[in-house]
């Protein structure tokens, strides 16, 4: 077998694995980052300076603009008159009532106040203000797409609905900011006119402190009328219940004099009573038991008047004692027998006896006192026993009053309380006072706040140049080409055989004569300077890369016969066929015995610039047999045969006619006359002969065309064709632009030195 034939003796020749992603590499790569700044500089330096002429533009062009501000103090702990009763409000209840105030300067009550005040509607700086170009397209283009005027009712007037569009102008245009943490609310109104825009920005100050006063009038009145119904409520209450506790004291006999009860007071005298009365029996037993002890005893020695209290006992001891002094006398004198003595000691019995008489009827007399004492104890008792029980009733029945009591006192506290917020309310009402207060009027402002000129052409440059970075990088990102020898090596993992620059094909001048003349001849005639400029350029790059391809076929396929490369592209118009006839071309100058055959039977490219005249070629070789000699034409100038590709009819089987027996025979034949056997392929995605093909060939070269062809496009054709990526020699970059070929050049690369290759690139003399 041929192939058996042509493999035996050589060694594969790529076996490269394509399974990973070698174009995402794991760090960022500077030098490729300083690459794509080299590519990018002008686009990204473009884009920034019309950005900065649009800026300048519309800065130049822009109507002025004047902002004025004025300031409002918002006082979130004045003296309120419902919170009052409030504790003093945190940090979060300020952050929302000042957010409150900012809200309630937005809304459409203060707007609607201000285009009252102001009249804005007549004013043509607020209704018709001047506009730029950009502004006044932007205007018409909103009122075309304006989807909401579309709904508006129909019967709304004219003026009111130039109201409303004003209202929403107003509240649109108006900035309402807070400075910092503080209270402070700076309000802001931009316009063409500086003196509207102060007007307006004081206007709103002033509404809305009109509007806080009108709210704190209604506010004060509505809490007015509120507590005057409450208070006439609270008085009925306070009545009702002051009457509920006079009913329930007269029905539960709970009467009070001096603040206490009677039943209390009696109580207390009673007791004061049963103690006098205790006293008073004590008192009387204590003298009966003393004047029954002395006559018990009679002892006169013990009498003793003064403790008896009795003016007779008395008396009759003073005679007595009298009567013992003179007998004591009289017996001292006279005797003891005297009759005198006698007399006076039968006196003194006599008045012991009296004496102890009436003892015995002054102890009856304590007797009856101590009687009565104790009836009086006992009398004392009950009317304290029955009083006590009284009082007890009285003391349960006093829980309940206590209750009514404490009701009516709360009545009458809240009607005081009630009352006096009345009296403030009323007074509040007749001069109402806001907790807010200018601290900054609108003052006219000289200078423009907008444009500004200098910030805004700064601005735009940095936008486009924002801009122009971004394109950059997506058009980098969107660069997914062949532009260096290293991609190919990264992509596909095969050799990058060189570079071919973009070359003008200059017509080659006709030839006179017959056609047919000519072609009996089977000279190659090239129509075109780009089918034989290694030709006329031995020593230029072009010859030089090459030159690459061809050590690479020397040095991967065995040279013991004639060498069959095949030359292919992965898509259309890449320049296979230019390749080839220069390849082929540069063999033939090198003294090698070289074919040239034109395989791409469905678009003859290499014919129609090698042998355009030509009457048979490669189809009537293999179908009708016909030798080399027979359908080859040859190059006068370096030797070099090339068999045609002559279409009379499109043939639907190429494939097949490549693989068929008789051109295997042909290539037999063509290894034993020629040292080198190219045959130019049709593209490997639009049709599968170049698949079909690759197991004939020793080895294949794959034309890439730089800057068009995706390296995802090649790296999938050459995934799917594992023969074609196993005899691939390498890839040749076709139509390389010189001028932007530097823009790709990495430090370190081969193409980042290709100025210096230059002079051997130079012709002689040059």
């Amino acid at each position: 077998m041929l192939q058996d034939a042509r493999m035996r003796g050589s060694r594969p020749l790529r076996g490269s694995d394509l399974s990973g992603d070698p174009e995402t590499p794991d760090l960022i790569n500077i030098d490729r980052v300083l690459a794509a700044a080299r590519r990018q500089w002008r686009f990204v330096a473009a884009c920034a300076v019309v950005g900065a002429v649009l800026g300048a533009a519309y800065s130049f062009t822009a109507v002025p603009q004047y902002t004025a501000s004025s300031s409002l103090l918002i006082e979130t702990r004045g003296d309120r008159l419902l919170d009052q009763m409030t504790p003093t409000p945190s940090r979060l209840e300020d952050e929302t009532a000042i957010l409150s105030q900012v809200e309630i300067l937005r809304s459409r009550k203060i707007s609607a106040a201000v285009v009252d005040r102001l009249d804005l509607l007549a004013n043509p700086a607020f209704a018709h203000p001047p506009g730029s170009f950009l502004a006044g397209i932007g205007s018409a283009l909103r009122a075309v797409f304006d989807v909401s005027s579309w709904f508006t009712a129909g019967d709304a007037t004219d003026a009111d609905r130039e109201r409303r569009e004003a209202i929403e102008s107003l509240q649109k245009d108006i900035a309402i900011s807070r400075v910092g943490q503080t209270s402070v609310l700076e309000i802001s109104y931009t316009s063409t006119d500086p003196r509207l825009s102060t007007d307006v920005a004081q206007a709103f100050a002033d509404a809305y402190l009109t509007d806080q006063l009108d709210a704190k009038y209604e506010a004060t009145r509505r809490a007015s009328g509120w507590l005057q119904d409450r208070i006439e409520e609270l008085r009925a209450q306070s009545l009702a219940s002051d009457q509920a506790v006079q009913r329930f004291r007269a029905d539960n006999n709970l009467i009070q004099a001096s603040g206490q009860l009677v039943s209390d007071q009696q109580l207390s005298q009673l007791n004061s009573q049963l103690v006098a009365a205790q006293d008073a029996l004590v008192s009387a037993r204590a003298r009966s038991e003393q004047v029954q002890s002395l006559i018990e005893s009679g002892d006169m020695d013990a009498v003793v008047a003064d403790s008896l209290g009795s003016s007779v006992v008395t008396t009759l001891r003073t005679r007595y004692l009298e009567a013992a002094k003179r007998e004591a006398d009289i017996s001292s004198r006279l005797g003891s027998r005297h009759q005198q003595a006698v007399r006076l000691r039968s006196e003194m019995s006599e008045y012991r006896r009296q004496m102890f008489a009436e003892l015995t009827r002054v102890a009856e007399s304590y007797r009856n006192e101590t009687q009565v004492a104790s009836d009086r104890l006992k009398a004392v008792e009950e009317n304290v026993r029955q009083a006590t029980t009284i009082s007890s009733e009285a003391n349960e029945q006093q829980v309940q009053l206590r209750e009514l009591e404490r009701e009516a006192e709360t009545y009458r506290n809240l009607y005081q309380t009630f009352l006096q917020r009345y009296q403030e309310a009323i007074q509040q009402q007749t001069f109402p006072v806001t907790g807010a207060r200018v601290i900054s009027p609108a003052q006219l402002p000289t200078l423009p706040s907008h444009p500004r000129k200098a910030l805004v052409v700064a601005f735009s440059l940095l936008l486009g140049l924002g801009a122009g970075v971004g394109l950059g990088a997506y058009r980098e990102f969107r660069d997914r080409f062949f532009r260096t020898g290293g991609q190919v090596k990264e992509s596909l993992g095969l050799e990058s055989l060189g570079l071919v620059s973009q070359i003008d094909d200059v017509p080659a001048p006709a030839e006179g004569g017959d056609p047919k003349a000519r072609g009996a001849g089977r000279v190659v005639t090239r129509t075109g300077s780009i089918s034989r400029y290694v030709i006329d350029h031995p020593l230029s790059s072009f010859a030089e890369t090459l030159r690459s391809a061809k050590v690479a076929a020397d040095l991967a396929i065995d040279g013991s016969r004639g060498r069959i490369i095949g030359v292919a592209s992965v898509l259309p118009g890449e320049g296979k066929s230019t390749v080839s006839a220069n390849f082929a071309s540069l063999l033939a100058l090198q003294g090698a015995r070289t074919l040239l055959i034109d395989a791409d039977l469905r678009n003859p490219g290499l014919t129609r610039s090698l042998v355009p005249q030509a009457q048979a070629g490669l189809v009537e070789a293999i179908l009708e047999g016909k030798s080399i000699a027979e359908v080859a034409h040859k190059d006068p100038d370096t030797g070099l045969m090339v068999i045609p590709a002559v279409l009379r009819q499109r043939i639907p089987h190429t494939s097949d006619l490549l693989m068929s027996q008789g051109m295997a025979a042909l290539l037999r034949k063509a290894t034993e006359s020629f040292d080198y056997v190219l045959v130019d392929l049709p593209p490997i995605n639009p049709v599968v002969d170049a698949r079909a093909f690759a197991e004939r060939v020793d080895g294949l070269v794959v034309v890439v065309e730089w800057g068009r062809t995706a390296r995802r496009a090649v790296r999938s054709a050459l995934q799917a064709n594992p023969r074609i990526l196993e005899r691939c020699l390498g890839v040749v970059l076709n139509k390389v632009d010189a001028k932007r070929m530097h823009l790709y050049q990495e430090f370190g690369s081969s193409e980042y030195y290709s100025a210096r290759y230059d002079s051997y690139y130079r012709e002689p003399g040059a």
